[in-house]
This record gives structure tokens, C-alpha cells and sequence, in this order.
């Protein structure tokens, strides 16, 4: 007896559509994933409130996966909204039109939440071992951080400092100014407080990158050498280390927008906002005396699944 599940993962910036079946030993085969530029976050973020632009952008993108989930036959879906939706004022009326216009049922979850399930996303790929590990999530909202090893969360918190918010404080020129790298590191030291706390308690030696700006930085440093091996197949964990990962670092401050869409590598949807993303990796690699950088392209929606399949007796 197989089974299909869709996941849909509605962030800030992006929406994520992953359709899987699942047969009675528990086998995955993944038979859709794919990945949209809604930006729901882009002319809204700051005033707390989803922009029409944005609105629509959404809707059109949710029947458009709502085609892909009948196309499929899926019997079970789960939608899930995260920073932008639970922070909106008209967040509510929002996930009314979802289900009025597509049928797709929105589950709004809270920051807690949203940090457990990348933690299960994150252990279904792979990446984690007995080390104490600090994961990070960047997302266009919020950024979710995890302490924890392969059998057990230490500490959990989402932050409301995602790159979309980080975007429309801090990137007033482009090229970036010293001045706003130095004042966007200011503003993490003061934000992250309770994890510069939790880090000192558990000591974590590892970064483990989840989805996101971390993908787009492997698929760079890949490109840089001659390895064009993640545009076929994307794996679930990869290393970069400390030295490729300053070199792309260093590369994105210094160039502008239009140079840094010329990298091999780069998505349209992240060329600004991943300049503001790669401040927070280099904040917290530095601020927290990590040693390695390890990525899982899994995340929310596949934690989300693991939980799933768990409770279906799958797992």
C-alpha cells in the first residue's frame, strides 16, 4: 500500500513544494520538489503586513501546486506558513483566501515549532553525529537556531532576524558599506543574546547550515571548481569549509548587484538578500569560535515529513 504526501513549506521568500510516496516498509521516492520566488516578505516585512503585489503572488503560486498535488494523486497535505504569515495583520485573512482558492489548508506555526522540525529535516540528512552542533536556518523572516547532536535538541529558538528584514535595514548601497556590515553584526550581538547564553552553556564545534542561502553557497563554491555535479543532483549533506566559505563571503560584499548574478551559482531570487545572510554565517562562525560548516539541503518540510511517517508507523 503507497502512500503520497505533499509538503508545502510557505516562507518568507520562498515557497517549497515537495510531493513524496512512501511504500509499507517505509521506502521514499520523491516524485516532485520545487522551489518558487513568492517573496511574500518584499514591500510588507516592515510594515507587518503581506503587500497586494506579494498577496497575489502567493495565491497564484498555491494553485499552481495545488495542480501539481491533484496531478499526483496525493492523499495527505500539509501546508505550513512560518515568519511572514504569523506576523502579518492580515495574515488570517490570508490563509482564508488559501483555503477559499485552492482548498489547501495553512497550518501557521510558532518559531518553537518551526526550530523542531528543521531539526528533524537536518537529522534525516545526514549531517549530524555526536558532536554538539549549532544549526542555522536563514530564512527571508526569521532565523531558526538549534542546539543539538544526531540524537537530541539541547536548545531551540527562532529569531525574528531573517534576511528579508535584514535586507531593508541594513542594505542602503550596493556594494553593501562597511558601515552597514559593521552595523548589522551590532544589531545581531544585541538580537542573539539568548543564543550567545545557550552557546556558552553547550559549546558547539560544528555549523550546520539548513536549505536556503547554505544551498546556494555549496552550488558557488561547486562552480568555483569546475564540479557541476549539484546541478544534476542535489546532495542531502555537504562540507564547506571555513576558507571557501570566506572567499565567496568576501566576494558578495565587494561586488554589486549585477556581478554577483554573473556568479556561477547564484539564483536571481537570493543575489541581495544572501549578502545579508553571508554577514550572519560570518557573525556566527566568528562570535561563536566554530570550526567546520556542514549543510543539509533538508529542512522544515522534510522534518515535517519525518514527524509524519513517525506517526503513521512508517519510520
Amino acid at each position: 500500500m503507497t502512500k503520497r504526501f505533499a509538503l508545502i513549506d510557505m516562507g518568507t521568500n520562498t515557497f517549497h513544494l515537495l510531493i513524496t510516496e512512501v511504500d509499507e516498509s517505509g521506502k521514499l521516492q520523491e516524485l516532485v520538489r520545487v522551489t518558487a520566488p513568492v517573496r511574500l516578505g518584499q514591500g510588507g516585512i516592515s510594515r507587518g503586513a503581506i503587500a497586494p503585489e506579494a498577496y497575489e503572488r502567493a495565491l497564484n503560486t498555491l494553485k499552481d501546486f495545488r495542480k501539481q498535488i491533484d496531478a499526483h494523486d496525493v492523499q495527505v497535505v500539509r501546508a505550513m506558513a512560518t515568519s511572514m504569515v504569523r506576523n502579518a495583520v492580515n495574515g488570517e485573512d490570508f490563509i482564508k483566501d488559501i483555503y477559499k482558492q485552492t482548498d489547501i489548508r495553512v497550518e501557521v506555526i510558532d518559531g518553537d515549532r518551526e526550530a523542531e522540525f528543521i531539526y528533524y529535516g537536518v537529522r534525516a540528512a545526514g549531517v549530524l553525529d555526536e558532536k554538539t552542533a549549532l544549526v542555522m536556518d536563514i530564512g527571508g523572516g526569521s532565523v531558526e537556531f538549534i542546539l543539538c547532536n544526531k540524537q537530541e535538541i539541547f536548545w531551540k529558538r527562532s529569531f525574528e532576524v531573517g534576511a528579508q528584514r535584514l535586507m531593508d535595514k541594513f542594505f542602503g548601497q550596493d556594494p553593501i558599506a562597511p558601515e552597514s556590515v559593521a552595523a548589522e553584526k551590532a544589531f545581531l550581538q544585541d538580537k542573539l543574546q539568548p543564543l550567545t547564553e545557550a552557546v556558552a552553556i553547550y559549546k558547539p564545534t560544528v555549523l550546520i547550515g539548513s536549505s536556503g542561502t547554505f544551498d546556494t553557497l555549496c552550488d558557488i563554491d561547486a562552480l568555483r571548481k569546475g564540479d557541476t555535479s549539484r546541478q544534476q543532483n542535489l546532495p542531502p549533506a555537504s562540507v564547506v569549509s571555513l576558507y571557501d566559505f570566506y572567499q565567496i563571503h568576501h566576494d558578495l560584499l565587494h561586488k554589486n548587484h549585477k556581478e554577483r548574478l554573473a556568479i556561477p551559482g547564484m539564483l536571481e531570487m537570493r543575489v541581495d538578500m544572501i549578502v545579508l545572510a553571508s554577514i550572519a554565517v560570518d557573525f556566527v562562525l566568528e562570535q561563536y569560535h566554530l570550526q567546520e560548516i556542514r549543510v543539509s539541503a533538508y529542512a522544515l518540510k522534510e522534518g515535517v515529513l519525518q514527524k509524519m511517517l513517525q506517526e503513521e508507523g512508517l519510520l
